[in-house]
Protein backbone atom coordinates (compact mmCIF):
# COMPACT_ATOMS: atom_id res chain seq x y z
CA UNK A 1 0.00 0.00 0.00
CA UNK A 2 0.96 3.72 -0.32
CA UNK A 3 0.67 5.49 2.88
CA UNK A 4 1.13 9.42 2.99
CA UNK A 5 3.33 10.36 5.80
CA UNK A 6 1.34 13.90 6.63
CA UNK A 7 -2.11 12.21 7.42
CA UNK A 8 -1.31 8.10 7.15
CA UNK A 9 -4.43 7.80 4.59
CA UNK A 10 -3.69 4.46 2.43
CA UNK A 11 -3.73 3.93 -1.13
CA UNK A 12 -3.73 1.49 -3.98
CA UNK A 13 -1.41 3.44 -6.12
CA UNK A 14 0.87 5.89 -6.10
CA UNK A 15 -0.01 9.75 -6.15
CA UNK A 16 2.20 12.85 -6.92
CA UNK A 17 -0.34 14.62 -4.36
CA UNK A 18 -2.33 13.58 -1.54
CA UNK A 19 -5.93 13.24 -2.23
CA UNK A 20 -6.91 13.30 1.18
CA UNK A 21 -4.95 16.39 2.47
CA UNK A 22 -3.39 17.51 -0.67
CA UNK A 23 0.44 17.39 0.55
CA UNK A 24 2.73 16.95 -2.83
CA UNK A 25 5.12 13.58 -2.60
CA UNK A 26 4.00 12.53 0.39
CA UNK A 27 3.05 8.81 -0.52
CA UNK A 28 5.85 6.06 0.29
CA UNK A 29 5.37 2.70 0.00
CA UNK A 30 5.50 -0.25 2.92
CA UNK A 31 3.75 -3.75 3.36
CA UNK A 32 0.99 -3.90 4.88
CA UNK A 33 0.28 -6.35 7.86
CA UNK A 34 -2.10 -9.17 6.81
CA UNK A 35 -5.56 -9.73 8.37
CA UNK A 36 -6.07 -12.16 11.16
CA UNK A 37 -8.39 -14.74 10.72
CA UNK A 38 -11.61 -14.83 12.63
CA UNK A 39 -10.82 -17.46 15.08
CA UNK A 40 -7.50 -15.85 15.92
CA UNK A 41 -9.51 -12.70 16.57
CA UNK A 42 -12.17 -14.25 18.32
CA UNK A 43 -9.96 -16.09 20.85
CA UNK A 44 -8.26 -13.10 22.05
CA UNK A 45 -11.25 -11.79 22.28
CA UNK A 46 -12.57 -13.82 25.17
CA UNK A 47 -9.44 -14.17 27.06
CA UNK A 48 -10.02 -10.53 27.99
CA UNK A 49 -12.16 -10.43 31.51
CA UNK A 50 -14.62 -7.34 32.64
CA UNK A 51 -14.00 -5.98 35.86
CA UNK A 52 -15.59 -3.21 37.74
CA UNK A 53 -14.59 0.33 38.53
CA UNK A 54 -13.68 -0.21 42.15
CA UNK A 55 -11.58 -3.44 41.52
CA UNK A 56 -9.21 -1.33 38.72
CA UNK A 57 -5.89 -1.15 40.89
CA UNK A 58 -4.48 1.87 42.04
CA UNK A 59 -1.32 3.88 40.82
CA UNK A 60 1.15 4.73 43.42
CA UNK A 61 2.30 8.45 41.79
CA UNK A 62 5.30 8.73 43.29
CA UNK A 63 7.37 12.32 42.17
CA UNK A 64 11.18 12.56 41.15
CA UNK A 65 12.09 16.09 41.75
CA UNK A 66 15.01 17.09 40.17
CA UNK A 67 15.50 20.14 41.84
CA UNK A 68 15.74 22.56 38.71
CA UNK A 69 12.24 24.43 39.89
CA UNK A 70 11.20 25.71 36.46
CA UNK A 71 11.12 22.34 34.98
CA UNK A 72 9.52 20.46 37.97
CA UNK A 73 6.58 23.28 37.61
CA UNK A 74 6.50 22.26 34.16
CA UNK A 75 6.23 18.70 33.90
CA UNK A 76 3.16 18.91 36.97
CA UNK A 77 5.83 19.00 40.26
CA UNK A 78 8.50 16.09 39.53
CA UNK A 79 8.67 13.14 36.78
CA UNK A 80 6.57 10.27 37.91
CA UNK A 81 8.49 6.99 36.99
CA UNK A 82 7.45 4.79 33.97
CA UNK A 83 6.43 7.68 32.06
CA UNK A 84 7.69 8.53 28.46
CA UNK A 85 8.27 12.48 27.61
CA UNK A 86 8.72 13.92 24.38
CA UNK A 87 10.59 17.53 24.46
CA UNK A 88 10.07 19.29 21.11
CA UNK A 89 11.81 22.28 19.37
CA UNK A 90 13.59 24.42 16.60
CA UNK A 91 17.56 23.74 16.62
CA UNK A 92 19.37 25.03 18.59
CA UNK A 93 16.98 26.53 20.90
CA UNK A 94 18.72 24.53 24.03
CA UNK A 95 17.34 20.81 23.88
CA UNK A 96 20.44 19.09 24.41
CA UNK A 97 21.18 21.63 27.18
CA UNK A 98 18.38 21.19 29.23
CA UNK A 99 18.55 17.13 28.96
CA UNK A 100 22.19 17.44 29.82
CA UNK A 101 21.22 19.57 32.90
CA UNK A 102 18.43 17.77 33.64
CA UNK A 103 20.22 14.38 34.18
CA UNK A 104 23.16 16.13 36.14
CA UNK A 105 20.17 16.76 38.68
CA UNK A 106 18.91 13.56 38.91
CA UNK A 107 22.46 11.73 39.15
CA UNK A 108 23.27 14.02 41.36
CA UNK A 109 20.48 12.55 43.78
CA UNK A 110 21.46 9.03 43.42
CA UNK A 111 19.74 8.24 40.46
CA UNK A 112 21.34 6.54 37.27
CA UNK A 113 21.00 8.28 34.16
CA UNK A 114 21.57 7.17 30.62
CA UNK A 115 22.43 9.55 27.99
CA UNK A 116 21.60 8.11 24.09
CA UNK A 117 22.99 10.16 21.61
CA UNK A 118 22.45 9.79 18.00
CA UNK A 119 23.18 13.17 16.87
CA UNK A 120 26.34 14.04 18.73
CA UNK A 121 29.87 11.90 19.60
CA UNK A 122 30.95 11.48 22.84
CA UNK A 123 33.80 13.74 22.22
CA UNK A 124 30.72 16.71 21.50
CA UNK A 125 28.83 15.75 24.64
CA UNK A 126 32.15 15.89 26.62
CA UNK A 127 32.89 19.40 25.37
CA UNK A 128 28.91 20.86 26.06
CA UNK A 129 29.30 18.83 29.63
CA UNK A 130 32.26 20.63 30.42
CA UNK A 131 30.82 23.91 29.63
CA UNK A 132 27.83 23.45 31.26
CA UNK A 133 30.42 22.64 34.59
CA UNK A 134 28.98 18.96 34.72
CA UNK A 135 31.10 16.66 36.50
CA UNK A 136 31.60 12.69 36.63
CA UNK A 137 28.02 12.28 38.71
CA UNK A 138 26.70 8.80 37.63
CA UNK A 139 25.73 10.10 33.91
CA UNK A 140 26.40 7.25 31.46
CA UNK A 141 26.62 8.07 27.83
CA UNK A 142 25.72 4.94 24.88
CA UNK A 143 26.16 6.07 21.10
CA UNK A 144 23.54 4.53 19.10
CA UNK A 145 20.72 4.42 16.82
CA UNK A 146 19.66 1.14 16.44
CA UNK A 147 16.24 0.76 18.72
CA UNK A 148 16.81 -2.74 19.04
CA UNK A 149 20.51 -2.89 20.31
CA UNK A 150 19.50 0.31 22.99
CA UNK A 151 16.67 -1.34 24.66
CA UNK A 152 18.88 -4.60 24.92
CA UNK A 153 21.99 -1.75 26.56
CA UNK A 154 18.69 -0.81 29.17
CA UNK A 155 17.82 -3.71 29.74
CA UNK A 156 21.31 -4.77 30.71
CA UNK A 157 22.40 -1.63 32.52
CA UNK A 158 18.82 -0.61 34.25
CA UNK A 159 19.10 2.67 34.46
CA UNK A 160 16.94 5.00 36.50
CA UNK A 161 16.01 7.67 33.55
CA UNK A 162 16.96 7.66 30.30
CA UNK A 163 17.25 10.75 27.83
CA UNK A 164 16.82 9.99 23.75
CA UNK A 165 18.43 12.30 21.22
CA UNK A 166 16.98 12.20 19.02
CA UNK A 167 13.84 10.01 18.09
CA UNK A 168 14.66 11.47 14.37
CA UNK A 169 18.13 9.12 14.39
CA UNK A 170 16.65 5.89 16.04
CA UNK A 171 15.79 3.22 13.76
CA UNK A 172 14.48 -0.66 13.62
CA UNK A 173 15.61 -3.16 11.73
CA UNK A 174 12.05 -4.00 11.68
CA UNK A 175 11.48 -1.60 8.88
CA UNK A 176 13.12 -0.60 5.96
CA UNK A 177 12.48 2.96 5.56
CA UNK A 178 15.35 5.16 6.70
CA UNK A 179 15.34 7.18 10.15
CA UNK A 180 13.29 9.66 10.48
CA UNK A 181 10.22 8.45 8.32
CA UNK A 182 6.79 8.20 9.61
CA UNK A 183 6.57 4.78 10.60
CA UNK A 184 10.06 4.63 12.14
CA UNK A 185 9.42 7.30 13.92
CA UNK A 186 6.37 5.89 15.31
CA UNK A 187 8.09 2.37 15.37
CA UNK A 188 10.43 3.36 17.71
CA UNK A 189 8.19 6.00 20.19
CA UNK A 190 6.01 2.71 20.34
CA UNK A 191 9.42 0.22 21.56
CA UNK A 192 10.19 3.03 24.03
CA UNK A 193 6.80 2.88 25.62
CA UNK A 194 6.89 -0.43 26.22
CA UNK A 195 9.99 -0.61 27.92
CA UNK A 196 9.29 2.48 29.82
CA UNK A 197 6.29 0.85 30.85
CA UNK A 198 7.96 -2.66 31.99
CA UNK A 199 10.53 -1.86 34.04
CA UNK A 200 9.26 1.48 35.27
CA UNK A 201 11.76 3.60 33.57
CA UNK A 202 11.17 7.16 33.24
CA UNK A 203 12.18 7.86 28.99
CA UNK A 204 12.88 11.35 27.43
CA UNK A 205 13.12 11.93 23.55
CA UNK A 206 13.67 14.76 21.78
CA UNK A 207 12.16 15.65 18.60
CA UNK A 208 12.71 18.16 15.82
CA UNK A 209 9.87 20.88 14.38
CA UNK A 210 8.78 21.22 10.96
CA UNK A 211 8.45 24.62 9.70
CA UNK A 212 4.94 24.93 10.69
CA UNK A 213 5.67 24.50 14.18
CA UNK A 214 4.84 20.75 14.93
CA UNK A 215 6.77 18.26 15.92
CA UNK A 216 8.41 16.50 12.73
CA UNK A 217 6.51 12.87 12.36
CA UNK A 218 3.16 11.73 12.28
CA UNK A 219 0.84 13.37 15.08
CA UNK A 220 0.36 9.69 16.77
CA UNK A 221 3.37 10.36 18.60
CA UNK A 222 1.93 12.89 20.37
CA UNK A 223 -0.78 10.19 21.98
CA UNK A 224 1.54 7.88 22.20
CA UNK A 225 3.52 9.66 24.83
CA UNK A 226 2.43 10.88 28.42
CA UNK A 227 3.70 14.49 27.99
CA UNK A 228 4.64 16.49 25.42
CA UNK A 229 6.88 19.69 26.27
CA UNK A 230 7.58 22.49 23.47
CA UNK A 231 10.74 24.79 23.69
CA UNK A 232 10.31 27.65 22.70
CA UNK A 233 12.42 30.97 22.14
CA UNK A 234 13.51 33.42 19.63
CA UNK A 235 17.50 32.78 18.56
CA UNK A 236 17.61 36.90 18.79
CA UNK A 237 16.66 36.54 22.87
CA UNK A 238 18.28 34.76 25.13
CA UNK A 239 14.96 33.61 27.04
CA UNK A 240 13.61 29.98 26.50
CA UNK A 241 10.09 28.83 27.76
CA UNK A 242 9.13 25.07 27.93
CA UNK A 243 5.76 24.27 27.45
CA UNK A 244 3.76 21.35 28.56
CA UNK A 245 0.54 20.97 25.67
CA UNK A 246 0.08 17.62 27.07
CA UNK A 247 0.61 16.34 30.04
CA UNK A 248 -1.28 12.65 32.08
CA UNK A 249 0.06 13.34 35.26
CA UNK A 250 -0.17 17.50 35.78
CA UNK A 251 -1.52 20.31 34.19
CA UNK A 252 -1.61 21.11 30.50
CA UNK A 253 -0.36 24.88 29.63
CA UNK A 254 2.10 25.40 32.66
CA UNK A 255 5.48 27.02 31.77
CA UNK A 256 8.73 26.89 32.98
CA UNK A 257 11.09 30.17 32.22
CA UNK A 258 14.90 29.89 31.72
CA UNK A 259 17.82 32.22 30.54
CA UNK A 260 20.12 31.15 28.18
CA UNK A 261 23.80 31.64 29.37
CA UNK A 262 27.45 30.60 28.51
CA UNK A 263 26.84 27.96 31.54
CA UNK A 264 23.48 26.84 29.93
CA UNK A 265 19.72 27.48 31.16
CA UNK A 266 19.17 29.32 34.71
CA UNK A 267 15.63 29.38 35.95
CA UNK A 268 14.17 32.48 36.23
CA UNK A 269 11.86 33.02 39.31
CA UNK A 270 10.68 36.93 38.89
CA UNK A 271 9.77 36.45 35.58
CA UNK A 272 7.34 39.86 35.07
CA UNK A 273 10.50 41.59 35.82
CA UNK A 274 12.31 40.07 33.08
CA UNK A 275 9.13 41.27 30.29
CA UNK A 276 8.06 44.58 31.47
CA UNK A 277 10.36 47.77 31.21
CA UNK A 278 10.99 49.91 33.27
CA UNK A 279 10.32 53.11 30.97
CA UNK A 280 6.87 51.55 30.16
CA UNK A 281 3.93 53.88 29.85
CA UNK A 282 6.28 56.61 28.95
CA UNK A 283 5.44 57.02 25.19
CA UNK A 284 1.84 55.79 24.20
CA UNK A 285 1.57 52.84 23.16
CA UNK A 286 2.87 50.75 25.68
CA UNK A 287 0.37 48.66 27.96
CA UNK A 288 0.94 46.11 30.15
CA UNK A 289 -0.87 42.31 30.58
CA UNK A 290 -1.00 40.28 33.48
CA UNK A 291 -1.42 37.03 31.03
CA UNK A 292 -1.63 33.99 32.85
CA UNK A 293 0.16 30.58 31.28
CA UNK A 294 -1.39 27.67 33.31
CA UNK A 295 -1.93 28.94 36.56
CA UNK A 296 1.23 31.26 36.89
CA UNK A 297 0.73 34.89 36.04
CA UNK A 298 3.07 36.89 33.96
CA UNK A 299 3.39 40.14 33.44
CA UNK A 300 4.51 41.60 29.85
CA UNK A 301 4.39 44.40 27.89
CA UNK A 302 2.29 44.77 24.70
CA UNK A 303 3.23 47.63 22.22
CA UNK A 304 1.02 48.95 19.59
CA UNK A 305 1.61 51.65 16.71
CA UNK A 306 -0.33 53.19 14.77
CA UNK A 307 0.58 55.13 11.50
CA UNK A 308 -0.04 58.01 9.46
CA UNK A 309 -2.89 57.58 7.10
CA UNK A 310 -2.37 57.78 3.22
CA UNK A 311 -0.58 54.63 2.07
CA UNK A 312 -2.37 52.91 -1.20
CA UNK A 313 -1.64 49.40 0.91
CA UNK A 314 -1.27 49.91 4.89
CA UNK A 315 0.18 47.15 6.43
CA UNK A 316 -0.67 44.90 9.27
CA UNK A 317 2.72 43.37 11.10
CA UNK A 318 1.61 41.17 14.56
CA UNK A 319 4.01 40.02 16.39
CA UNK A 320 3.76 37.65 19.81
CA UNK A 321 0.21 37.52 19.31
CA UNK A 322 -2.31 35.43 17.29
CA UNK A 323 -2.92 37.37 13.93
CA UNK A 324 -6.75 36.74 13.64
CA UNK A 325 -6.97 37.91 17.05
CA UNK A 326 -5.66 40.81 16.58
CA UNK A 327 -7.32 42.07 13.45
CA UNK A 328 -10.49 40.86 14.96
CA UNK A 329 -9.55 43.53 17.36
CA UNK A 330 -9.04 46.74 14.85
CA UNK A 331 -11.96 45.60 13.57
CA UNK A 332 -14.25 46.38 16.40
CA UNK A 333 -12.13 49.19 17.49
CA UNK A 334 -13.12 50.28 14.12
CA UNK A 335 -16.49 49.43 14.20
CA UNK A 336 -17.80 50.61 17.51
CA UNK A 337 -15.57 53.48 18.55
CA UNK A 338 -14.87 54.93 15.29
CA UNK A 339 -11.24 54.57 15.16
CA UNK A 340 -10.36 55.01 11.26
CA UNK A 341 -7.60 52.02 11.46
CA UNK A 342 -8.31 51.14 7.31
CA UNK A 343 -6.22 53.40 5.98
CA UNK A 344 -3.55 53.63 8.57
CA UNK A 345 -0.65 51.12 8.99
CA UNK A 346 -0.84 49.31 12.98
CA UNK A 347 2.39 47.57 14.02
CA UNK A 348 1.60 45.06 17.66
CA UNK A 349 4.02 43.43 19.71
CA UNK A 350 4.94 41.74 22.62
CA UNK A 351 8.27 42.72 24.12
CA UNK A 352 10.60 40.56 25.13
CA UNK A 353 9.99 37.36 22.50
CA UNK A 354 6.80 36.25 24.54
CA UNK A 355 3.95 34.81 22.67
CA UNK A 356 0.41 35.55 23.98
CA UNK A 357 -2.25 33.40 23.13
CA UNK A 358 -5.54 33.93 25.49
CA UNK A 359 -8.74 35.85 25.22
CA UNK A 360 -8.25 38.04 28.36
CA UNK A 361 -5.35 39.66 25.71
CA UNK A 362 -8.11 41.77 23.56
CA UNK A 363 -8.76 44.70 25.91
CA UNK A 364 -4.90 45.40 26.56
CA UNK A 365 -4.19 45.09 23.05
CA UNK A 366 -6.90 47.39 21.88
CA UNK A 367 -5.82 49.52 25.36
CA UNK A 368 -1.99 50.37 22.98
CA UNK A 369 -3.56 50.74 19.99
CA UNK A 370 -6.39 53.64 21.17
CA UNK A 371 -3.37 55.06 22.81
CA UNK A 372 -0.90 55.36 20.04
CA UNK A 373 -3.93 56.18 17.72
CA UNK A 374 -4.60 59.48 20.02
CA UNK A 375 -0.82 59.95 20.71
CA UNK A 376 -1.32 59.65 24.61
CA UNK A 377 0.14 57.71 27.41
CA UNK A 378 -1.84 55.91 29.91
CA UNK A 379 -0.91 56.07 33.33
CA UNK A 380 1.84 54.93 34.97
CA UNK A 381 1.04 52.16 37.54
CA UNK A 382 -2.11 50.52 35.12
CA UNK A 383 -2.47 47.13 34.30
CA UNK A 384 -5.16 46.10 31.85
CA UNK A 385 -6.92 42.68 31.10
CA UNK A 386 -10.50 41.29 29.73
CA UNK A 387 -12.13 39.86 26.30
CA UNK A 388 -13.53 41.93 23.58
CA UNK A 389 -16.84 40.49 22.41
CA UNK A 390 -17.80 41.52 18.43
CA UNK A 391 -20.48 43.94 20.03
CA UNK A 392 -17.94 46.01 22.23
CA UNK A 393 -18.96 44.11 25.02
CA UNK A 394 -15.65 43.24 27.57
CA UNK A 395 -16.09 39.69 29.07
CA UNK A 396 -14.49 38.44 32.39
CA UNK A 397 -11.48 35.62 31.78
CA UNK A 398 -10.61 33.06 34.10
CA UNK A 399 -7.99 33.53 37.08
CA UNK A 400 -8.73 37.04 37.58
CA UNK A 401 -7.35 37.12 41.43
CA UNK A 402 -4.30 35.64 40.55
CA UNK A 403 -3.73 38.62 37.79
CA UNK A 404 -4.74 41.04 40.05
CA UNK A 405 -2.18 39.38 42.90
CA UNK A 406 0.41 39.58 40.18
CA UNK A 407 0.32 43.43 39.19
CA UNK A 408 -0.25 44.52 42.51
CA UNK A 409 3.05 42.94 43.67
CA UNK A 410 5.33 44.51 41.09
CA UNK A 411 3.16 48.24 42.21
CA UNK A 412 0.65 47.97 39.34
CA UNK A 413 -2.14 49.12 41.24
CA UNK A 414 -4.56 50.57 39.25
CA UNK A 415 -6.65 47.63 36.87
CA UNK A 416 -8.86 48.42 34.56
CA UNK A 417 -10.89 45.05 34.04
CA UNK A 418 -14.02 43.66 33.12
CA UNK A 419 -16.96 44.02 35.42
CA UNK A 420 -17.86 40.75 37.62
CA UNK A 421 -19.69 40.36 40.99
CA UNK A 422 -16.85 38.18 42.24
CA UNK A 423 -14.34 40.81 43.16
CA UNK A 424 -14.31 42.48 45.78
CA UNK A 425 -12.53 45.64 46.10
CA UNK A 426 -9.97 45.65 49.24
CA UNK A 427 -9.50 48.43 50.20
CA UNK A 428 -6.30 48.30 52.07
CA UNK A 429 -4.61 46.31 49.53
CA UNK A 430 -3.78 50.30 47.97
CA UNK A 431 -5.31 48.57 44.71
CA UNK A 432 -7.68 50.22 42.20
CA UNK A 433 -9.88 48.58 40.55
CA UNK A 434 -11.84 50.23 37.42
CA UNK A 435 -14.55 47.66 36.24
CA UNK A 436 -15.71 48.14 32.75
CA UNK A 437 -18.36 47.10 30.69
CA UNK A 438 -17.93 48.16 27.00
CA UNK A 439 -15.19 49.79 25.07
CA UNK A 440 -16.82 53.19 25.43
CA UNK A 441 -16.39 52.75 29.10
CA UNK A 442 -12.10 52.01 28.36
CA UNK A 443 -11.92 55.25 26.22
CA UNK A 444 -13.66 57.05 29.16
CA UNK A 445 -11.37 55.65 31.97
CA UNK A 446 -8.10 54.78 29.76
CA UNK A 447 -6.18 58.46 30.14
Amino acid sequence: MFVCRECLDQFGKWHGQCPSCGEWNSLEEREVEKKRSKKVVKKAASSSKVISFAELPMMEESRIVSGIDEFDRVVGGGIVPGSLILLGGEPGVGKSTILLQVSSAFAKKGFRCLYVSGEESSAQIRTRGERLGIQNEGIEFLGETNLEDIISQLELTKPDIVMIDSIQTVRSDYLESSAGSVSQVRETANGLLDFAKKENTTVFITGHVTKEGAIAGPKSIEHIVDTVLYFEGEKNYRYRVIRATKNRFGATGEIGIFEMRREGLVPVKEASTLFVSSSVYENPGSVVFPSCEGTRPLLVEIQALVGHPGYTNPRRTIVGIDYNRAILVLAILEKRLGLELSGREVFISVAGGVFVNEPASDLAVASAVISSYYDKPIRKDSAIFGEVGLTGEVRGVSLMRERLKESSAYNFGRNIIPKSDKINVDKLSRKIIIEIENLNDLLERLF
